[in-house]
């Protein structure tokens, strides 16, 4: 099939005749762009659609529902900071779950911590899973670890099944839609309560603070009425729309913008210095009550 009519009528493809850009619709009057090398993979799951490209600027790219979830050249701003914050800002953090992230970028900077002793990822598009390990290296850089495991399902079913069972539940989920749409609800983070234990912690991707930030304020109230201690939390990240995105957290004992610890390995971005930043909220984001 020629290229043109295989692109033709995808979410947030554009083409011209010599070159093949593709197009994030990031709002009604905002896109990102990147030029393609080669489309990799492409597969409508029974969730959605998955699109996986090599692109010049960030290298290889993983698109859901046409939109922007990862790229090897900017991952390393999110899966830190979605992982890092929340892991030392626990004294020793040993039992993990993460719903989502089936790229497999926030495992793998959770296995640095040597605390961990099991890490359970649940994904519940085994997919994405599958087109991550083959094309993007996150998988690599713990192929050999014992201690993690992958479970394909539904996360809110699995946290609604689990009591006082991890130290810090990580919500790398997509954007509020679709199948992640209850992701972000008050009878899920109150799961979250119970599955955590006496001194756990939640911390859930909250969007754009630019673009969204009625949002965060939503999402900062609800967790605030489960939770002992809620806080926001920034980073960079191109990719993603407006290149600056939120953390929301919960604690029920330890003030998260305070690392117990220091990183004994490598890091590209997450800085303990960083990690108090990151708290530090813009005038705009406390004018609207964040």
């Amino acid at each position: 099939m020629p290229l043109q009519q295989f692109l033709y009528g995808t979410k947030g493809f554009l083409m011209s005749e010599s070159e093949l850009w593709i197009t994030e619709r990031q709002t009604p009057d905002l896109s990102l762009s990147i030029k393609v090398k080669e489309i990799l993979f492409r597969k409508r799951s029974p969730f959605q659609e998955i699109l996986m490209v090599d692109s010049y600027q960030f290298g290889k790219v993983l698109f859901l529902e046409g939109t922007f979830q990862t790229t090897e050249k900017d991952e390393f701003f999110y899966h830190e900071m979605i992982t890092h914050v929340p892991l030392f800002s626990h004294p020793k953090p040993e039992e993990i779950l993460v719903i989502g992230g089936g790229d497999g970028g926030t495992l793998r900077e959770i296995l640095k911590h040597r605390s961990i002793k099991e890490a359970v990822l649940v994904e519940i598009d085994k997919d994405v899973v599958e087109v991550s390990k083959r094309f993007l290296p996150f998988y690599n850089a713990f192929q050999d670890e014992r201690r993690f495991r992958i479970e394909i399902g539904d996360g809110i079913k699995y946290v609604e099944d689990h009591t006082n069972k991890f130290d810090v539940i990580i919500v790398d989920s997509t954007d509020p839609v679709g199948p992640a749409e209850g992701l972000f609800s008050k009878e899920f983070y109150e799961n979250c309560y119970r599955a955590l234990k006496a001194d756990g912690i939640l911390v859930t991707q909250s969007e754009s603070p630019f673009l969204h930030t009625a949002f965060i304020k939503k999402i900062k109230n609800t967790i605030d009425k489960i939770f002992p201690i809620s806080m926001v939390y920034t980073t960079p990240v191109p990719t993603y729309p407006s290149g600056y995105w939120s953390f929301t957290i919960g604690s029920k004992v330890y003030n998260p913008s305070i690392p117990q610890r220091e990183p004994d390995f490598e890091t590209r971005y997450y800085t303990p210095e960083i990690h108090r930043a990151s708290f530090v909220l813009p005038k705009f984001m406390k004018d609207a009550g964040i």
